[in-house]
């Protein structure tokens, strides 16, 4: 496994796409957090009809 983090790009109160971000995250003035020159990944997240159990995959390279 490998450490990282999640970040929601969401913009006031549009939802935004969550994203996997290698690394620990890391303050940046301007932007919130610092993701350049990390690996980013889109996040799927699916959902056990039956008990509501979550289970989440980052597979998809993405852009932020």
């Amino acid at each position: 496994m490998e450490a990282g983090y999640i970040a929601d790009r969401g913009h006031h109160s549009a939802p935004g796409e969550p994203r996997w971000v290698e690394g620990e995250p890391q303050r940046s003035f301007w932007t919130g957090l610092k993701t350049k020159d990390r690996d980013v990944y889109g996040v799927t997240t699916f959902r056990c009809e039956r008990c509501g159990y979550l289970e989440s995959y980052a597979t998809a390279r993405a852009k932020l």
